[in-house]
């Protein structure tokens, strides 16, 4: 079986601009999922790993413990490497530069949210990491800069998320397609198990925090409506599936077909996923396996960034199923 170490020296001469450095960024994170996945792992035998640590994060959200850990666990890794020149993640008010020789020479910056789901933690639930890649746009010799990140979407040069569930799993993208590999702890290696992963058009699973109806816009409710309606044509009414961990709820509907929906509401108006630690990437990787992504008016990736921690909704899955999302926002604006 080719393992992700294989896979991606089989793949780098697609991307002769590189010279190797994603091969060198991508082993860094696959090094980060090992070390998360082995912390998830035991932490119910450890008192300093679950509940929650006291401090907030920039988003005004108690942070968990482990959600620190994964962060300066990410953060120490990238920092490591000679080809990456600065990071931000949702853990931290502002992004990091490695001003250092060999980071001020280095031509990319990461985007990540370390550990997305983390309340689930305590309940044994699924969560994963979340993270993408932008090839600097400041002078290299220099210090990066705040326009760094503020790229939109579209310009990624790959992205990715690790799940923690039943087993561990790392997807990503650089951009030619989907690939998934599956953790092998007797190994110590992630091994290529779901090759050219294709989003069906359409499927039978919607993700939602229905427990915030009250709050939705009204596209949104009637959406919701319209997924418990029986057709056969359709094949509806579709089953409700929501675990509380975007990368999760994804994942299961990327192979199985659906969509996953956290609008804007009363409470979060402008949304409450990170456009650039959460939307982005998740987007990148929907639209490589055939699927698409929208703020329920736009395309993910053509957003322009404003700010290092900016929220969005998010439309996502299945393209038949977020084009009809999509057309119910339009036809119910308020």
């Amino acid at each position: 079986m080719k393992t992700l170490d294989e896979f991606i020296v089989e793949k780098q001469a697609e991307y002769p601009h590189a010279k190797g450095a994603l091969t060198g960024i991508l082993s860094s994170i696959r090094l980060v999922a090992k070390i998360i996945h082995r912390d998830i792992n035991r932490a119910g035998l450890t008192n300093n790993i679950l509940g929650i640590s006291g401090v907030e994060n920039i988003q005004g959200e108690t942070q968990m413990k482990l959600d620190i850990f994964a962060h300066e666990t990410m953060k120490k890794a990238l920092m490591a490497r000679e080809e990456v020149a600065g990071f931000a993640s949702e853990e931290e008010e502002n992004f990091v530069v490695f001003d250092t020789e060999r980071g001020r020479n280095a031509k990319y910056i990461i985007l990540t949210d370390p550990l997305d789901g983390s309340s689930n933690i305590d309940v044994n639930v699924a969560v994963g990491t979340i993270f993408s890649i932008y090839r600097r746009i400041s002078p290299i010799g220099t210090p990066v800069t705040l326009e760094d990140f503020m790229q939109p979407g579209n310009r990624q040069v790959a992205a990715g998320y690790v799940v923690y569930g039943s087993s561990t799993m790392l997807v990503y993208t650089t951009g030619n397609g989907v690939n998934g590999f599956t953790y092998d702890p007797s190994l110590g290696v992630f091994c290529l198990s779901h090759e050219n992963i294709q989003i069906p058009h359409s499927g039978k699973y919607y993700s939602i925090n229905e427990g915030q109806y009250l709050k939705f816009p009204q596209g949104v409710k009637k959406y919701i409506k319209y997924c418990q309606e029986e057709d056969k044509q359709t094949q509806r009414p579709y089953t409700s599936r929501y675990i509380g961990s975007l990368v999760s709820d994804f994942h299961r509907n990327m192979l199985k077909g659906g969509i996953y929906i956290y609008p804007q509401a009363t409470t979060y108006p402008q949304g409450k996923l990170r456009l650039l630690y959460e939307g982005n990437p998740m987007a990148f990787i929907a639209e490589q396996a055939g699927g698409i992504a929208s703020d329920g008016q736009q395309r993910i990736l053509d957003i322009q960034p404003t700010a290092l921690h900016q929220r969005t909704p998010l439309f996502i899955g299945s393209k038949e199923m977020v084009e009809k999302a999509q057309s119910f926002m339009r036809d119910y604006p308020e």
